[in-house]
């Protein structure tokens, strides 16, 4: 106890006295991203830092346009412990002579981006030129949703699990398994083991087929914890009474466990340090798959907002509280893969689907903000004639058959709440159901010489979300 007593007084002495050198000599914005499974997290963290170091391509970052960047160049990231993203790579890929998308996240990373910039107004004249740090995290949205457990006990978690797995075929087979398991029964590790692999082979199948709720995420990316007890577990039904050597009370201890040693440790060091934030959702996919996985992503939207910890940082909060997110912007990608036209109609579904949790957030002193982007553009925008009318295309090439195609993707609604209201009910004569997303190859000679990559609003983005510090 003395022990654990003496750790926690260290840890918030070095916090404290890291947050007075920020606070004091300035600190670096620290970015994170995230966003849900296929949402092209490593896409918008290449593109943004091609863009930076280019210096091409961003107008609507007001630092750039207005000449006070003078220079753009990585450094060694501050903490060793963390792996580095591998941007080089990620950047091989896009570039290649077959251009190809990178590998998805699989944990956390981080890159340090410096910029050198003349401060505005006379005052900045007299100071010189300053150094300003831009710390990018990168990690899953999956480990995101995590800490939506920290508020939930082990019957609600599981009751909302099970709930989904009863409503989807592709929970079939747990719910066998499940049938045939008696959690009162004493534990042992062989049905642990069986019920955790079959029900991280369910979220596993409910990625694939763009559902959102996926908790546990380290069910889907372990790591080192692969195999270890506190990621195997799973949802049982509900029990008055059962005794202390039973499956059901050993299952609610490593998730009770999961919580403390997995999640909470992941928002004391990485989480809770971030203070802007973007969440990327790829809200194409999810409209295609249809109201079910429409309505999970509203609630998981909902859900995220209220894990973060929202406001205005000051030097005594940043001493006392650590930090706060001071704005959170949600993107919805793959903005190429419709016309422009439909844009505006994206970024409102998004603003509607967040819009009750944004308000507390705003409440709070943070800005929030929604909008439609493309990282990296992959398609041109063209017309088309079919039966006598002329459609709104987009043309690219085909990810799985290398040729160059022109599609009608469908159309947003103009209304988002007549598209919440029939996620909320679930019915079967869902109107996006038509509704067509192809996956597109990156564009040749994605990088061009002192130009950057072409996007669309990353440089918006990129002013909303740390703009007001260049």
């Amino acid at each position: 106890m003395i022990s654990r007593i003496g750790q926690s007084v260290l840890d918030t002495v070095q916090s404290t006295g890291q947050n007075i050198n920020d606070a004091l000599f300035g600190a670096p914005i620290r970015l994170g991203v995230t966003g849900l499974a296929r949402s092209g997290k490593t896409v918008f963290i290449t593109s943004l830092v091609a863009n930076l170091l280019a210096g091409g391509r961003m107008p609507q970052l007001h630092a750039l346009a207005q000449g006070r960047v003078e220079l753009v160049f990585l450094q060694q990231q501050p903490d060793d412990t963390v792996a580095r993203f591998d941007y080089e790579t990620h950047l091989g890929a896009l570039t290649s002579p077959t251009p190809c998308w990178p590998e998805n996240t699989k944990g956390i990373s981080q890159l340090r981006l410096t910029l050198r910039i003349r401060p505005e107004g006379f005052l900045g004249g007299l100071r010189g030129t300053v150094l300003q740090h831009i710390d990018i995290i990168d990690y899953p949205g999956e480990w995101l949703l995590d800490l939506t457990l920290l508020e939930k006990s082990y019957e609600e978690w599981s009751a909302s699990a099970l709930a989904n797995v009863d409503m989807r075929d592709i929970g079939a087979d747990y719910a066998t398994l499940l049938a045939q398991t008696d959690s009162s029964a004493a534990f042992s590790e062989q049905n642990a083991k069986a019920l955790a692999t079959t029900y991280a082979r369910y979220l596993t199948q409910a990625r694939l087929a763009g559902f959102p709720d996926l908790t546990p995420g380290r069910f889907l990316l372990p790591g080192d914890l692969a195999g270890s007890p506190v990621i195997t577990f799973g949802p049982l039904r509900s029990l008055d009474k059962a005794s202390k050597t039973s499956l059901y009370r050993e299952m609610r201890r490593r998730y009770d466990a999961y919580k403390d040693k997995v999640v909470r440790p992941f928002f004391r060091d990485h989480f809770s340090k971030i203070d802007r934030q973007i969440v990327l959702i790829d809200m194409l996919d999810t409209l295609a798959t249809g109201p079910q996985a429409t309505k999970d992503l509203r609630n998981s939207l909902r859900d995220l907002l209220k894990a973060f910890r929202t406001g205005r940082n000051s030097i005594l909060s940043k001493f006392f509280v650590g930090n706060r997110v001071e704005k959170i912007l949600f993107a919805a990608t793959k903005a190429d893969h419709i016309p422009q036209s439909q844009h505006k109609d994206m970024a409102a579904l998004i603003q509607a689907f967040v819009d009750d949790a944004a308000r507390a957030a705003q409440f709070s002193g943070a800005q929030t903000a929604s909008m439609a982007i493309a990282s990296l553009r992959s398609t041109t925008e063209t017309e088309q004639t079919h039966n006598g009318r002329s459609l709104e295309c987009v043309r690219g090439t085909d990810l799985e058959t290398g040729k160059q195609v022109a599609v009608f993707p469908g159309k947003l609604p103009q209304n988002p709440q007549s598209i919440l209201s029939e996620a909320e009910q679930a019915i079967d004569n869902w109107s996006l159901s038509y509704f067509l997303t192809l996956k597109f190859a990156p564009p040749k000679d994605a990088l061009r010489a002192g130009e950057g990559m072409a996007h669309i609003r990353l440089d918006q983005a990129a002013q909303f979300l740390f703009g007001d510090k260049l």
